[in-house]
């Protein structure tokens, strides 16, 4: 996603109360924090509707608001119905920008700390067996025309466990298919060496052998996986394609990219790897992050339960 996208955020909301500030702040997490390019996009969502609510509240400035008015909004989001998670985001992301403006001086107190959260249900992820998974992957017709890309897409998605905006940046010079493995940038501009297995291996090399050379045009670059116009892929093609084949092999409606993110950790724990190999190939920067899998591997549990209690 280029960054023009970010700049179009902050302009957007220009014509809002407060608008050059969230702009200064969205550049401040580009060039300063770092931070990955979505979460930013979020960010600017969930501020435009603060500063919208403000906006209909005559409040113009930052140093009007208090936690009485963000109490207020946040009221309002939960009358609208909005999720807890969205509730929760949108206070984040105040949070950060009230922080922001205390950094550049236009605020003198930090009253943020005393902002308290909604408390979320942790939710567990949705996840498929393995024969469901296998059901997908088999899910791309080889009489179809994209079916080596679309095979391969697959494959790597369920074979590494990267999101669905990491494979779409993936490049042919990110894979090393000899020794069998993917370097990917994830969240907050981080590196991660992930391994593949030979069945994503074999899938690649048929796609970059017979249909991604018919697809590459001049502008095409170095990007893996290309489109009928040869641009690359982005992250909701991706998203539409796994959508697609999951219809087709009669998966759950809720499946998404990333329940095959899900099925890739999972699996791997019930297969007996440990808890650290699976953060790192996962990229989460905290533990706590990737033991949610723990408590979804129900198949184990059920085994373990079998073989070992008197009464079962």
């Amino acid at each position: 996603m280029p960054a023009t996208q970010i700049q179009s955020v902050g302009e957007d909301i220009l014509s809002l109360p407060m608008g050059h500030h969230v702009k200064g702040f969205l550049s401040y997490l580009t060039v300063e924090a770092g931070l990955a390019e979505n979460t930013i996009l979020a960010y600017g969502r969930d501020l435009r509707g603060f500063l919208l609510y403000c906006k209909g509240s005559h409040i113009q400035g930052l140093q009007q608001i208090n936690p009485t008015v963000i109490h207020n909004y946040l009221r309002v989001m939960t009358q609208d119905e909005k999720s807890e998670v969205s509730v929760k985001r949108s206070l984040v992301a105040i949070r950060m920008f009230l922080r922001f403006g205390k950094l550049m001086g236009l605020v003198e107190d930090d009253f943020t700390p005393i902002l308290e959260s909604p408390k979320v249900w942790q939710r567990l992820p949705v996840v498929c067996n393995k024969q469901q998974v296998i059901a997908l992957l088999n899910a791309p017709c080889p009489e179809e025309p994209y079916f080596h890309r679309d095979k391969a897409m697959l494959e790597l998605l369920y074979a590494t466990g990267v999101r669905a905006s990491e494979l779409s940046c993936l490049k042919t010079t990110d894979l090393n298919l000899d020794i069998g493995y993917l370097r990917c940038i994830g969240k907050g501009r981080k590196e991660r060496v992930v391994p593949i297995g030979k069945v994503a291996i074999h899938a690649v090399v048929a796609y970059l052998r017979l249909l991604r050379p018919k697809l590459a045009k001049p502008f095409s670059g170095n990007f893996l996986l290309l489109s009928r116009t040869g641009r690359a892929m982005s992250r909701i093609e991706i998203w539409r394609l796994v959508k697609k084949y999951a219809n087709r092999a009669g998966m759950p409606k809720n499946l998404t990219v990333h329940t095959l993110r899900h099925c890739f950790a999972t699996h791997l724990l019930s297969g007996g790897a440990d808890l650290r190999s699976v953060q790192e190939m996962l990229g989460h920067v905290d533990i706590a992050t990737t033991q949610i899998y723990t408590h979804v591997d129900q198949e184990r549990l059920r085994n373990i339960h079998k073989k070992f209690h008197p009464r079962s």
